[in-house]
């Protein structure tokens, strides 16, 4: 029996900037989740943003899912792979993007955990701590396809 991997699921995001906030609403509903199902080796984690210090953290799963807001032409969300890469910076942020984290974890600690990134659609961006109606619907659709794909996951390292 081959034993589970260990995983990271990190949100992030400012919930005081509306559909900004996707990514903690997702960590949070998440959380229930995994209690329910008494799942010991998903771990949670939620911040505003990225920064290089997640290099260490994620050094020590086998498999890392970033979730964030986006304001790209998707349908409601997308679940990409993503690979290591030295473009660092965000536009006009100081936060670093999971692909650099990923790139910073393979030089500094040697390692490189299975990384994807989930992007949820969102609408409104003003300052305000509340999800507009079409993020909360795409908060539920990813959530359902994220479910059954995380209990696919678990039950493929069976």
């Amino acid at each position: 029996m081959n034993q589970k991997p260990s995983i990271l699921i990190f949100g992030y995001g400012n919930p005081g900037r509306q559909d900004d906030g996707l990514g903690a609403a997702f960590i949070e509903r998440m959380e229930r989740w995994i209690g329910e199902n008494e799942w010991s080796n998903i771990a949670l984690d939620t911040n505003y943003q990225l920064n290089i210090e997640d290099a260490e953290q994620i050094a020590a799963y086998d498999l890392v899912y970033f979730v964030d807001a986006t304001i790209e032409p998707v349908e409601q969300f997308s679940l990409t792979k993503v690979e290591p890469s030295d473009a660092k910076v965000e536009f006009t942020m100081h936060a670093v993007s999971p692909a650099f984290v990923l790139n910073l974890c393979q030089k500094l600690f040697s390692k490189t955990p299975e990384t994807w990134l989930l992007h949820l659609k969102g609408y409104q961006w003003e300052f305000e701590e509340k999800l507009s109606e079409e993020a909360k619907n795409n908060l539920e659709a990813a959530l359902d396809f994220f479910q059954q794909h995380m209990i696919k996951k678990l039950n493929n390292s069976n």
